[in-house]
């Protein structure tokens, strides 16, 4: 674990005075718990091919795992004509809801990072862009449910395609604070959720988003691998 930036020592990261089953996790889902790079690139492609479209080849796709799906299409579709958005959507959910979905992996250390975070939180979240269905098969699928009190994402309309509607979501019904709550993400999208509501925000080097890219959208920490998690969770717990 890597400290990103000096704010991690300022005095609103520091522990509080609240017992410990305050503490609150929030994990991304894809790049962070799982690598699904093949089921979302597999159904991106799917969804240009039926609009007759071409195609970024898989490691030009891999930039577009994590943001909101909509804003993916707008920009590799070159339109912000929602009806075109919409099909491209329609075309992709047809293929990620029916096999995209399991075109996925646990990464190494993930069960043993959860079990332990488990141990150590009071909570523990998924809160991600893709929409809640999809997020809740995809945890079933590979036995991670047990570890969450909630899985939030995206809803078919829209709502919440922004992490940080979603988290603001979270906090105005008291599912969470802010202050007793940590955003573990991999993505610049991640870190900026967190920051907009001052959520402390670490780092997951092991998945999509690169340092620079972290460090850039204000992370805290920058985490290394799964299985290193649980020291800073030792040492954030209130």
């Amino acid at each position: 674990m890597v400290p990103a930036t000096d704010s991690w020592h300022d005095a609103t990261m520091r522990r509080s005075d609240h017992p410990r089953s305050d503490l609150a996790v929030l994990f991304d889902l894809d790049g962070t718990l799982t690598d699904s790079r093949a089921g979302i690139a597999g159904s991106i492609r799917h969804a240009m091919t039926c609009l007759g479209r071409e195609c970024p080849g898989d490691e030009a796709l891999a930039a577009y795992i994590g943001p909101p799906l909509r804003g993916t299409f707008a920009t590799l579709l070159g339109t912000t004509d929602r009806e075109v958005i919409e099909a491209a959507l329609v075309h992709y959910r047809a293929r990620y809801d029916d096999v995209g979905l399991f075109e996925n992996a646990v990464y190494d250390g993930v069960p043993e990072m959860l079990e332990a975070a488990a141990g150590l939180a009071g909570t523990l979240f998924v809160v991600t862009a893709k929409p809640r269905h999809a997020a809740t098969r995809i945890l079933a699928h590979f036995g991670l449910t047990r570890h969450f009190h909630g899985i939030y994402g995206a809803e078919p309309d829209g709502r919440f395609d922004e992490k940080a509607a979603l988290i603001a979501h979270l906090i105005e019904r008291g599912m969470i604070r802010a202050e007793s709550a940590v955003l573990v993400g991999d993505r610049h999208l991640d870190m900026k959720a967190a920051r907009a509501h001052r959520i402390r925000a670490i780092g997951a080097l092991w998945g999509f988003g690169d340092r620079e890219e972290l460090v850039e959208a204000g992370a805290d920490l920058l985490c290394e691998h799964p299985r290193a998690l649980a020291g800073y969770l030792t040492a954030a717990r209130p």
